[in-house]
């Protein structure tokens, strides 16, 4: 919690009267003196900075005045917060003290979805071989789910939210360990179900096509066995869920989550990073153990 402390100097006031005859005038007391030091700047805490940074970003992504140039920015502060908090789960707590009432719910929402998608990943002894790219223009990709979902009466959001987590909306290029492929991460059996004529590394083709394997399996009705028969795991349920349902909230929440990076464990793969060799490496990331099966 961030204390307040102040510090007052209290001053003195020193009075004399005289005992003398009253032809003398009496002695004039000294003046007061008071002085006063400013108050201690507060001391911030973890929690507290992480609170501020989550404030200062979730509210200007929402802003509609916030220019789309300051927007790559807004995103990449907020995921490294949102980062933060999902690395150290104690400061949680404090941090939802802290942050306006009307965010809170924001706030464990995409706790719970990075917390989620991190006890999902499994340590790998090699590093993936991806090539990580500049995705879509946000605009762009929008249409592409408002076209898919519009189609086969899914909601966008939750399309948007599995391209966040499988691929960082396109960025990752590459195929997973258990050969999944494409911008939405589909095993080529699952494809040929799902896919059409498509191609699968092209991100409409492929979202229209996890937009048909949504509606096959339960959407919109009842998204959670949707996502399911996505990807047999209730913590891939969860997480993408939670993305989802802060884009239903508010629509520029996507604006926010289209600017998130490629981290592998805790490595940040920055755009224009070439295939890599494999080698040693601490932790697999969630998106190499996801994908329609």
């Amino acid at each position: 919690m961030v204390r307040l402390v102040s510090l007052i100097a209290a001053g003195v006031l020193l009075a004399a009267c005289s005992a003398a005859p009253t032809s003398r005038p009496a002695a004039r007391p000294p003046a007061t003196v008071a002085t006063t030091l400013p108050p201690a700047r507060p001391a911030a805490t973890a929690a507290g900075r992480l609170a501020a940074e989550i404030t200062r970003t979730e509210t200007a992504i929402r802003d509609p005045a916030t220019p789309p140039s300051r927007l790559r920015a807004l995103g990449r502060a907020q995921q490294r917060a949102y980062r933060t908090v999902v690395r150290q789960p104690q400061l949680l707590p404090e941090v939802l003290t802290l942050v306006p009432p009307a965010l809170r719910r924001t706030v464990k929402a995409n706790a719970l979805a990075g917390a989620e998608l991190r006890k999902l990943s499994r340590p790998a002894s090699r590093l993936p071989r991806w090539r990580i790219v500049a995705p879509a223009p946000a605009a762009a990709l929008l249409a592409s789910y408002r076209a898919a979902g519009a189609k086969l009466a899914v909601p966008w959001q939750y399309l948007a939210a599995i391209h966040l987590v499988e691929t960082r909306m396109g960025r990752i290029r590459g195929t997973s360990s258990a050969g999944a492929r494409g911008p939405m991460q589909f095993l080529p059996a699952t494809w040929r179900r799902y896919g059409g004529r498509g191609n699968i590394h092209a991100t409409g083709d492929a979202v229209l096509a996890a937009a048909r394997l949504l509606r096959a399996n339960g959407a919109p009705a009842d998204m959670a066995a949707a996502l399911y028969a996505y990807n047999p795991s209730r913590r891939y349920v969860r997480a993408v869920t939670a993305y989802a349902e802060q884009m239903r909230a508010d629509q520029r929440a996507f604006l926010g989550y289209s600017q998130w990076q490629v981290y592998y464990g805790d490595t940040l793969l920055p755009e224009g990073t070439p295939l890599l060799p494999s080698h040693a490496a601490g932790q697999q990331t969630t998106e190499l153990r996801k994908g329609p099966r």
